[in-house]
């Protein structure tokens, strides 16, 4: 699939395209890489249990321009198409989503264009995501350029029934049967049911885990005062 070239960044073919995007991956990965394992240094607890990224390919570019009246030009697709460049981002809590989103927002280096936030207000279909348009620079030989990257946070769960709606979408050709639609509904619903129990189940485990550590603390306190007398009293 051939592109037009006409960008005035100096972006003037496919493969160097694809070049800057996939390095503006890599950055994103390892930035989250890098969060992930200082969380678990600070907090004894690793918020992302994995991480897809993908370059959309040409023909799924050229698509999306041609339904919104763009040309297919390398200037518009860097223009018009915000996520040529799409990390997803899965964590095992509704609540790591805003945390994650958080430590993103706060990279000195990433600029959030968007945000979408389908957590709180959820899509008809049932879909939840929280979704976020980032613009970093990406250092190459010669100059900087701004590279633009998607990225999706969800649940194992949310992930789990967005890529079962995937899927149908693209086999009925975004008109399933109403039943399947209705189906999938209701176990969008599930999916928040299971999320919001998992989450209390974890909420109780941390507590009862901080009890215990609290209640290990004060025996010990309570051993290092006992030899202090002991030796006071020799």
């Amino acid at each position: 699939m051939a592109f037009s070239t006409d960008y005035s960044d100096g972006v003037d073919s496919w493969k160097e395209v694809t070049l800057i995007y996939n390095a503006a991956l890599k950055q994103m990965e390892t930035k989250m890489e890098i969060l992930n394992d200082e969380f678990q240094h600070v907090h004894q607890y690793n918020p992302i249990e994995h991480i897809k990224a993908r370059i959309k390919s040409p023909e799924s570019i050229v698509k999306k321009l041609k339904r919104h009246g763009y040309e297919s030009t390398i200037d518009n697709m860097v223009k018009y198409v915000n996520d040529i460049a799409g990390i997803r981002i899965i964590c095992s809590f509704s609540s790591d989503i805003y945390r994650i989103a958080d430590m993103i927002s706060e990279q000195r280096d990433i600029k959030v264009i968007s945000v979408k936030d389908y957590i709180t207000y959820p899509k008809a279909s049932g879909y939840k995501s929280y979704h976020m348009i980032v613009s970093l620079p990406v250092y190459l030989s010669d100059r900087i350029v701004d590279a633009k990257v998607e990225i999706q946070i969800r649940t194992v769960a949310m992930d789990f029934w967005a890529s079962l709606e995937h899927k149908i979408h693209y086999k009925f050709e975004g008109d399933a049967p109403e039943h399947i639609r209705n189906e999938l509904v209701e176990c969008a619903r599930m999916v928040s049911d299971l999320d919001a129990r998992m989450l209390q189940l974890n909420e109780e485990i941390v507590a009862i885990s901080q009890l215990e550590e609290f209640e290990r603390e004060r025996k010990k306190a309570e051993e290092r005062k006992a030899r202090m007398r002991n030796a006071a009293n020799d």
